[in-house]
């Protein structure tokens, strides 16, 4: 597959190495813990890892970083591959588990104890945070520090066999509690931690820490390049400090970027699954969230997700993203790709009265303007019809394009008509128009010169199909929600879903396949919902508008 990346320091870096003959071959990683469904940062991070590998002829592991099993589970490990398989990446091999290293990363935590580098600790959590010091001021060795070399092995061995309670022991690394970086402040390597595992069961009830964990299984699977985003910065020297001091076999380089941060969009797995847990959202594929999967059920493209990685670039700085680039992304492949088709949101029926009843004349209209190649669609035309409500008045002015009364409008595809009559309810609101046809206006002016207004979309009353239309908008109504510091529920946006239950398609588009995309004319851009879409009861989402409204284009 061709690469989605551009150029960038990362493949500069890269290039070097391979010219230096410090690699040989590239191989890179994604490293996700599985807590969660992947959003669009992962996307980006995807992007990176999976490009700079496919640039260079490299490979790519997907490796599940899963040493905190209390809060991962099957279902987000199922998720994360079908989300990268779907944004079109593979990754070498079979994919990859932390907890199939646990064997070894245990014997290098005893290696580390036979050096007089790692000791068992029994402070309490509050006791350890009081010895740690603060940004300006140095930590305090813990009495436990100078253990003997038998006791910490001792000690260990027992909490690896569960003598110990949860909370009572951890095994940290003894590096230097007066250093600036908080990181090399004798941290934790082990934990305590009585539940069952997603993948080894109850085999473990210790559990390596992910900055333990992450640059030995770098190591073990002989990464060249560990990419990941700038939090992790501070963590490099620690990353080092642990392959210096254990007997790897390879030596994997970590480089950072900046993450990606989308305006009117939050990115926190923990935050997303609040509004999961909250029912403030359907689910974690609710179109909606920013997760991969949400953005496909919305109707995104991979195409348009890669392309906006694309677009942000690469860069050693973190910022915010405008969201409305993505939003651009994804008009303009849909643009390009979206089949046309007429839907109607607000329906006012209009009556032909000079068309013959019951026939019905089958009208081709091509499926997309500019692209011969998707072929052609039959819309049933018959005498009664059902326009959007917003496109007729009584009365309007010379800037109403629309239908008006004594007024010609074109029929998009199909017949000039002409307003002659409205009928309306006890509060005079429009319930019916009765209007005629003039003839041979298929696809060119009226013969007499009297032009219509405008063009209108319209579907067949008797032929047509009601639908369910979810209209999706922007989750949150402000740019960095929960900025300065209140809390970021305060920011949902209370439109963000709004469902037109008998909206009327034309009859073709009931037989689309779930996520199938559509330019609903003049309406936006719509996606056939892949699970709850079906020929007999037809659900579309609103992917995105024709044009952006938030930015006042």
């Amino acid at each position: 597959m061709e690469s989605k990346t551009s150029a960038n320091f990362l493949q500069t870096i890269v290039e070097e190495d391979l010219r230096e003959g410090r690699v040989k071959d590239v191989v890179t990683r994604f490293p996700p813990e599985p807590n969660g469904y992947l959003h669009i940062g992962h996307a980006k991070s995807i992007s990176v890892n999976f490009g700079l590998a496919e640039r260079f002829g490299g490979r790519c592991n997907l490796r599940f970083d899963d040493t905190n099993p209390e809060k991962e589970s099957q279902e987000y490990i199922d998720s994360i591959q079908e989300d990268i398989l779907w944004l079109g990446y593979r990754w070498e091999g079979e994919p990859r588990f932390a907890s199939s290293y646990f064997g070894q990363l245990y014997a290098w935590a005893e290696h580390l104890v036979r050096e007089s580098l790692a000791y068992v600790d029994d402070l309490s959590a509050e006791e350890a945070r009081q010895l740690r010091g603060t940004l300006t001021e140095p930590g305090v060795n813990s009495p436990n520090r100078e253990r003997s070399v038998e006791e910490n092995l001792d000690l260990l061995r027992r909490m690896k066999a569960g003598e110990f309670d949860e909370g009572s022991r951890v095994l940290r690394a003894k590096i230097d509690m007066a250093s600036p970086n908080m990181n090399l402040r004798d941290p934790i390597l082990y934990r305590i931690r009585k539940i069952p595992h997603h993948q080894t069961g109850t085999d473990w009830v210790i559990y390596p820490t992910y900055d333990f964990a992450h640059g030995q299984e770098d190591a073990i699977e002989g990464i060249t390049h560990s990419v990941c985003t700038l939090e992790f910065e501070d963590h490099r020297p620690l990353y080092d400090w642990f392959l210096e001091h254990l007997p790897v076999e390879s030596r994997p380089r970590q480089y950072e970027f900046g993450r990606l941060n989308p305006s009117y969009t939050v990115t926190s797995k923990r935050k997303l699954k609040q509004l999961v847990d909250d029912a403030l959202v359907a689910s974690w594929d609710d179109p909606r969230m920013p997760t991969v999967s949400g953005m496909r059920r919305r109707g995104y493209r991979p195409a348009a997700i890669n392309r906006f990685c694309e677009m942000v670039g690469t860069t050693r700085k973190d910022g915010v993203v405008d969201v409305a680039m993505l939003e651009f992304a994804v008009r303009e492949d849909l643009n390009e790709h979206a089949p046309r088709g007429m839907c109607v949101l607000n329906p006012l029926k209009v009556v032909l009265t000079d068309y013959p009843e019951g026939q019905v004349e089958e009208l081709r209209l091509a499926r997309h303007p500019s692209r011969e190649e998707l072929g052609e669609r039959g819309v049933p035309f018959t005498r009664e019809l059902y326009i959007d409500a917003d496109d007729f008045r009584a009365e309007a002015n010379k800037k109403y394009k629309r239908l008006v009364l004594g007024k010609r409008v074109r029929l998009r595809g199909a017949y000039v008509i002409e307003a002659r009559d409205v009928v309306t309810d006890a509060d005079g609101n429009p319930t019916e128009v009765h209007a005629v046809v003039v003839p041979d206006t298929v696809g060119k002016d009226p013969a007499d010169g009297v032009k219509p207004k405008g063009v209108i979309q319209w579907v067949s009353a008797e032929k047509g199909r009601r639908a369910e239309l979810r209209l999706y908008d922007r989750l949150f109504n402000v740019e960095q929600p929960g900025r300065g510091g209140q809390d970021f529920l305060e920011d949902l946006n209370p439109d963000s879903l709004q469902v037109v239950k008998e909206a009327w398609i034309e009859p073709s588009l009931a037989a689309a396949k779930p996520e199938e995309h559509f330019q609903f004319e003049r309406e936006g851009y719509f996606v056939a919902d892949r699970y709850d879409h079906s020929e007999q009861a037809p659900v579309f989402n609103k992917t995105i508008g024709l044009r952006d409204t938030w930015g006042g284009s």
